[in-house]
């Protein structure tokens, strides 16, 4: 009986180990096969998407008033959120305090979420240039 038991922990063992040296040796490949014209697509989209001044996107305004008081937010701002760069743009009478550059509403809705935890009275907008 002792000699059965024997037998049959030894096969099962040699049945575990034999499955499992071969479930893990599996090989695989991709190959993709894409038209050429893609790869000047996705250039010619790298080149629309760098124009930073395009008046379709939405920008987050941070601060508004005077120069010192907008300095001190622009680098206020550059320590807490590295994601997006704050710049200074003066109109009469302030200066204000622009962050960021969104394509769409719903980005800049998600980047306000965080932004009004340090900055209560920022908000979105689109510039008029």
């Amino acid at each position: 009986m002792k000699a059965l038991n024997k037998r049959i922990r030894f096969l099962s063992l040699f049945v575990c180990i034999l499955s499992t040296v071969y479930s893990f040796s599996q090989e695989g490949g991709v190959e993709v096969n894409q038209d050429k014209k893609i790869d000047i697509l996705l250039n010619l989209k790298k080149e629309m998407n760098k124009n930073e001044n395009d008046s379709d996107r939405y920008k987050i305004q941070v601060y508004s008033g005077n120069r010192s008081g907008a300095r001190e937010a622009q680098s206020e701002f550059s320590k807490s959120f590295s994601d997006w760069n704050p710049s200074m743009q003066y109109e009469t009478p302030n200066f204000k305090v622009w962050a960021g550059n969104f394509r769409t509403r719903l980005e800049a809705d998600r980047a306000l979420l965080n932004i009004k935890r340090k900055f209560p009275a920022a908000f979105i907008f689109k510039p008029k240039k």
